[in-house]
């Protein structure tokens, strides 16, 4: 497994984002995995991610989607990619056009504290959203989402 990017070691090409959070990283593992979880915090506190558009099958070849009502003109956008990794960290395409080829690799490294890079000229990642479990409704025990 490669080594985890670092200021002196950065990827040749893309964006590099990290994000720790301050859980265990099952209950991380579960926020990008899990249809319920990855729609209410995806896209951000701007948008909204019906259930019962969201199809996960999180194995290396399967695929996901979901539709996203961005902004507040409820933009629609047709997310889809196909998981790479399953195992120690997930990695995935990420996608809101046509086609196979247009596409941003995702990498969520599954690590004691959990980083999660993230690249999409479409939609930066911010501490607001886009590149993590960032909001929730409701705020679990143990503080995943911070003051939220």
């Amino acid at each position: 497994m490669a080594e985890p990017p670092t200021p002196d070691r950065a990827p040749a090409a893309g964006i590099t984002i990290t994000r720790v959070f301050d859980a265990p990283r099952e209950a991380v593992w579960k926020e990008w995995t899990e249809p319920e979880r990855f729609a209410d915090w995806f896209g951000g506190s701007e948008s909204e991610v019906p259930l019962s558009t969201v199809s996960m099958d999180v194995r290396p070849g399967g695929s996901w989607r979901l539709t996203m009502f961005a902004d507040p003109g409820r933009r629609e956008i047709h997310w889809h990619g196909e998981y790479r990794e399953v195992v120690e960290r997930l990695v995935f395409t990420l996608s809101d056009q046509p086609g196979e080829d247009a596409y941003e690799l995702i990498t969520c490294s599954n690590s004691t504290s959990i980083p999660s890079s993230s690249a999409s000229p479409s939609r930066p990642a911010s501490s607001s959203g886009g590149a993590g479990p960032p909001r929730r409704s409701r705020n679990p025990p143990g503080g995943l989402y911070g003051d939220r």
